[in-house]
């Protein structure tokens, strides 16, 4: 992840598109370098949720870095990160799957159902409505804890969501409008020679609340 993370640090100093032209071979090398290393992650993520397909590659999975700056107040127009959503059926897929985030000082690795459209959010909160049980077994797990603080709570509502008394015993669950978990990674992590297998562990430990999300939603 050498040069992945080396062109990103440049980038953010130069985020214009005279430069990036100028660069487009360093950017080239970089995002084979990440799609690569996504690949072996991809080939991991296997050996533990069949799921994702055999066939899914890391093209499938790696977001454009070409901003959208149409509704931004911030006009630079690219990424300073490669992100990588590694689900069954590839980066725009609605099932809960795995993400992985490189951004110099930044990086993550995550995973769940990010900004589920109403039909799916009203799904996963019934699901938990009617069988929390399971779903805080996940989360009180040692293997989970060993990664995950908990649920990321960016968004969540301030109030009960309707259908729901604000006494409900899991209401600060139901409250979620995201329901995603993740982990910081530095860049010493990422340029470990284990950092595959250090990052297959995290999502391993991730693999059973990916799989009550996807009953959930299914």
């Amino acid at each position: 992840m050498e040069k992945t993370l080396a062109f990103l640090k440049k980038l953010k100093s130069n985020n214009n598109k005279e430069w990036f032209d100028k660069n487009k071979e360093q950017f080239l090398e970089a995002k084979t370098e990440y799609e690569a290393f996504i690949d072996s992650v991809i080939k991991g993520i296997r050996s533990f949720d069949k799921k994702i397909s055999a066939d899914l590659k890391g093209k499938d999975c790696v977001f454009r870095i070409y901003k959208d700056v149409r509704f931004s107040k911030d006009k630079t127009p690219y990424k300073t990160n490669f992100g990588a959503s590694i689900n069954p059926g590839g980066r725009k897929s609605l099932v809960a799957g795995y993400y992985l985030h490189c951004e110099p000082g930044k990086s993550f690795l995550a995973g769940g159902v990010y900004m589920p459209e109403p039909n799916l959010l009203n799904a996963i909160r019934q699901e938990i409505d009617y069988n929390p049980d399971a779903f805080l077994k996940i989360l009180k797990s040692a293997s989970f804890k060993k990664y995950f603080k908990g649920l990321d709570s960016e968004d969540a509502l301030k109030t009960a969501p309707k259908g729901y008394d604000k006494d409900h015993p899991h209401i600060d669950i139901l409250k979620n409008k995201h329901f995603v978990v993740s982990h910081d990674l530095s860049d010493k992590q990422l340029l470990d020679k284990n950092a595959v297998k250090n990052i297959l562990d995290g999502f391993k430990s991730m693999h059973p609340f990916l799989e009550y999300l996807r009953e959930a939603t299914s």
